[in-house]
């Protein structure tokens, strides 16, 4: 069964729709004994993946459920944190089919972190390096799961996204919206009547782990988990708009080792031999570095609370760690784990980040709004990114005058870790080159 799901999983466009964008058939192998559905929706303001399960549990269930028999994986949890359980009506433990039931997760930051998501729900800890398949564990977003169900009950291809607007938007709104791949966002706005006054930045994905997006020029990708627009001077974003050169000379110079950024860091917590403290310090000489520590640096999830909770200079050092994976990508370098076994630190359960504490450090409370799943119109025209997940862009298969249905193939999978990108409207080609397809309503 398993080169079954696999070609489903990569001729229908599958990959992860969290945010990282790892192609779905990718993660299937054989071994898993669990298979975790990541329903945690780990950062502040974000309420997609809660909309989902709220209106098609069933189908991610029944999705979920169709992957662990054909992976004979005897094992489903659905993980949710425990204040989003109870809008939900799911109590822990309850059971939701042959095989699935229902995790729940401490309202901490962050819990959909892969690997402090599998030590939470499973007790398992994977060693640095490792794949979550070491410790016998698949875990899926439930938005992906919930495209597999589509994918192989009715063979539909990966062609819209749910995503949150919200943010510092008149009036008090915050939606989650399900649009079409490669829908611009300023036609989105547009039609939700949302804007980006001057003061603000839109931050695209959450408000900890999210990048600053140009308002007039992003698309929605497979990917897109989030459209939050945001004042610039809150920490949220503050930190995303400084210059990371100014960063890196500041940490060298202001940081007096305190170690509170790696007495927080959560994959610190974990056991794992991240220690931001002192790359900090040898942010200016990475050259000169122990290799050890700095290959660490692909370790770090990317979380924030080095910069935002911990330091007390106001100092970054998630930028310094950015620029050691940037050198160790290039390079081609990774934590080498051998001889190295890790467990957490006696004290993680006194120094994990509360839910409520984090968004009030990041200045986002006052944006935190239920949001209201809202129908908006299929728009006239998308922008198809070749290249919305990791490894190699999808190859062209059309050319500028075709005409196109939904779903049909537009670009190939290339060589290697790749999946195709399938039109999201019915029109006609009216632009292609190596990065995008676009797509225009006759």
């Amino acid at each position: 069964m398993t080169p079954d799901i696999k070609t489903q999983m990569r001729e229908l466009g599958l990959v992860g729709a969290g945010g990282a964008g790892f192609p779905s058939y990718a993660k299937l192998g054989e071994g898993a004994d669990t298979l975790i559905i990541n329903a945690s929706e780990c950062e502040p303001l974000l309420h997609t993946d809660y909309e989902i399960v709220k209106q098609h549990i069933s189908e991610v269930v029944a999705g979920a459920e169709m992957i662990a028999k054909g992976m004979s994986i005897p094992r489903v949890i659905l993980a949710v944190k425990e204040h989003t359980s109870h809008g939900l009506g799911l109590h822990a433990d309850e059971a939701l089919g042959e095989r699935t039931r229902v995790f729940l997760l401490p309202n901490m930051y962050p819990m959909g972190d892969e690997i402090t998501l599998i030590y939470e729900a499973t007790g398992r800890l994977v060693q640095p390096s490792a794949l979550p398949l070491s410790v016998g564990v698949i875990v899926y977003n439930v938005e992906t799961v919930y495209n597999y169900y589509r994918a192989a009950a009715l063979s539909e291809p990966v062609t819209e996204k749910w995503l949150t607007v919200a943010g510092d938007i008149s009036d008090n709104r915050a939606f989650v919206v399900r649009v079409p791949v490669g829908t611009r966002v300023s036609d989105l706005f547009a039609a939700l009547d949302v804007t980006v006054p001057a003061t603000h930045r839109l931050l695209v994905g959450g408000p900890s782990m999210g990048c600053v997006g140009n308002p007039e020029t992003e698309v929605v990708t497979k990917t897109t988990k989030g459209l939050l627009v945001l004042p610039a001077d809150i920490p949220a974003v503050a930190t995303k708009i400084a210059s990371v050169d100014v960063q890196k000379r500041r940490a060298s110079s202001a940081c007096c080792q305190c170690t509170r950024c790696t007495d927080m860091c959560p994959r610190y917590l974990l056991g794992y031999p991240l220690e931001p403290h002192r790359m900090v310090r040898a942010s200016t000489s990475l050259d000169e570095l122990d290799p050890a520590l700095y290959t660490a640096a692909t370790l770090c999830c990317g979380c924030g609370i080095c910069e935002i909770a911990a330091c007390c200079q106001e100092l970054s050092p998630r930028a310094v760690i950015y620029e050691m994976k940037k050198r160790l990508a290039e390079r081609r370098l990774r934590y080498d784990p051998k001889g190295v076994t890790v467990t957490p630190d006696a004290m993680r359960s006194h120094r994990q980040m509360p839910i409520p504490r984090w968004k009030m450090l990041l200045g986002v409370t006052p944006f935190d709004r239920r949001q209201i799943y809202t129908e908006v119109a299929p728009p006239s025209r998308v922008e198809l990114l070749l290249s919305q997940h990791i490894g190699a862009p999808a190859v062209p298969t059309v050319r500028v005058g075709d005409t196109v249905r939904r779903g049909e193939v537009v670009a190939k999978a290339a060589e290697g870790l790749s999946v195709p990108v399938h039109a999201s409207i019915d029109g006609c080609v009216s632009f292609v080159d190596q990065r995008k397809i676009v797509i225009e309503k006759r």
